[in-house]
């Protein structure tokens, strides 16, 4: 069964760094994209950055542009989101989600998702 794990979640201080993991298994198709999304309590899930592995191309949301990076290993079965400059509006608990179509990356867009790992930032 294709899943999808997140990892690398934890508590850091303004201006301080993170970084998550997403390990992929069981998928037997292509893959058309890959994400992270992130929900704070009381709010929507919003895009925080996409990587379209097929094209080699990064997008990332406005919030976070400059500060963080996507990336995936060599094998192409971890997704990373490095997160540098970070701010107590960085706190949520953050998802890793997969679709093997391209195209856009709003919440529709993704048929997989992971369960999330929690970031809490301190000021």
């Amino acid at each position: 069964q294709a899943q999808l794990v997140e990892s690398g979640g934890g508590s850091a201080q303004a201006g301080g760094s993170l970084s998550l993991s997403c390990t992929a298994s069981g998928y037997t198709y292509s893959r058309g994209k890959m994400a992270w999304f992130r929900q704070a309590p009381g709010r929507e899930r919003e895009g925080v950055a996409v990587l379209y592995p097929d094209q080699g191309v990064t997008y990332y949301g406005d919030s976070v542009l400059g500060r963080f990076t996507i990336s995936q290993d060599s094998a192409e079965n971890t997704l990373y989101l490095q997160m540098n400059s970070l701010k107590p509006e960085d706190s949520a608990t953050y998802y890793c989600a997969r679709d093997q179509r391209g195209g856009r990356w709003g919440q529709a867009d993704f048929s997989d998702w992971g369960h999330g790992t929690q970031v809490t930032v301190s000021s």
